[in-house]
């Protein structure tokens, strides 16, 4: 009787959201890649998606209290983890992000975020007050800025910035005052100059290409004028797939992952975008709408947790094609190519799944 239960209970509409996004992408994935040497690409994402559903299955049935009571565990492994890649990890596109396991190039702070969720869950479920304090706030800054300074240090900047929405969303969830938000505020801005200073000299470029994306046309502003041209040229209803100009000359950079939309705009125009776009904004209520019937606190932050990365992806991914922020390399969630970023999305949703399945647990 109790696995019936666990079935009936399983979110099946998240997961026909999530593949409907999957589908789309795998789509768009062959379309940019069937006359390139990465021909076939599409078969791995569609690997990447089925280890996906089978960790989301583990992750559902494990139930989440016990990954909240072995937070601190999870908490020094990714730590360890970061340190290792730093120390042992291979060199790609100039930076040290990845581990191989098994074969398999694993980009290890996809998974860490999960640990960051965790932890903070945990964290903020067990403060009885009904405001943070501010010895909460810097236990809470300790807890994700050691992790976001491994992290920085690969160097990847799009990933370190994805962990600062999980922190904003579980602080104003739990009660943050206006005065403390309005010191960590300032307290940011006052530090810009100095996060200005840290910055990879390419990582400058491709500010400075967002502020004057005209300047250097053929050079550090190259990639976000193509891809302006892409959604452009699609119009209402696109060229169709495998049509597009920018997307099948490869004009468009890394039309199968960072820059995808732009590839869906150009083929699949202005109703594809809108269709992928519905898409997500269903699959955030519906993790809104399961945070809601949580049975505890933990199981709310975590939900919430995840539906933060995923909303900041899709956020600052959509801008970015559009030249309204810089270029981040921050993919498009189950629609980018990339085998660590389907994992972890998948492994989060698993996440939502046992918090839902466990709703009326006493």
């Amino acid at each position: 009787m109790k696995e019936k239960t666990h079935i009936r209970d399983f979110d099946w509409w998240l997961l026909l959201l999530a593949l409907s996004i999957c589908a789309l992408g795998v789509l768009e994935i062959y379309s940019a890649t069937r006359n390139t040497q990465l021909a076939g690409m599409h078969w791995r994402q569609m690997w990447w998606i089925a280890l996906g559903l089978v960790a989301m299955a583990v992750l559902a049935r494990t139930d989440y209290h016990t990954l909240l009571d072995q937070a601190p565990l999870l908490y020094l492994l990714g730590l360890g983890a970061l340190v290792a890649v730093l120390v042992f990890g291979e060199v790609k596109f100039g930076a040290r992000r990845w581990v191989s396991v098994g074969g398999l190039s694993l980009q290890v702070s996809e998974l860490v975020k999960l640990t960051i969720i965790v932890v903070l869950a945990r964290f903020l479920a067990e403060v009885r007050t009904e405001r943070l304090s501010l010895v909460d706030l810097a236990k809470i800054a300790v807890l994700v800025g050691l992790p976001l300074g491994l992290i920085l240090l690969q160097p990847d900047l799009g990933t370190a910035l994805v962990i600062v929405p999980v922190a904003a969303v579980g602080i104003f969830l739990a009660g943050m005052e206006w005065k403390h938000a309005a010191a960590v505020a300032l307290l940011g801005v006052m530090m810009l100059p100095a996060g200005w200073l840290l910055l990879k000299p390419y990582q400058k470029e491709r500010i400075e290409a967002f502020l004057r994306p005209g300047a250097d046309p053929r050079g550090s502003g190259y990639q976000v004028m193509q891809s302006r041209i892409a959604v452009g040229s699609g119009g209402v209803w696109g060229r169709g797939i495998g049509q597009g100009s920018q997307n099948q000359l490869g004009f468009v950079p890394v039309r199968w992952a960072d820059f995808i939309l732009a590839a869906v705009a150009e083929e699949l125009g202005f109703f594809g975008v809108l269709t992928a776009l519905l898409l997500y904004m269903a699959l955030l209520l519906r993790l809104v709408q399961n945070a809601q019937m949580a049975n505890d606190r933990a199981g709310m932050y975590v939900v919430m947790g995840v539906a933060a990365v995923l909303g900041f992806h899709v956020f600052v991914n959509v801008a970015m094609i559009i030249g309204y922020m810089p270029v981040t390399g921050i993919p498009l969630p189950l629609m980018s190519y990339g085998g660590s970023a389907t994992l972890f999305v998948f492994m989060g949703l698993g996440l939502v799944m046992n918090v839902r399945m466990r709703r009326f647990v006493n």
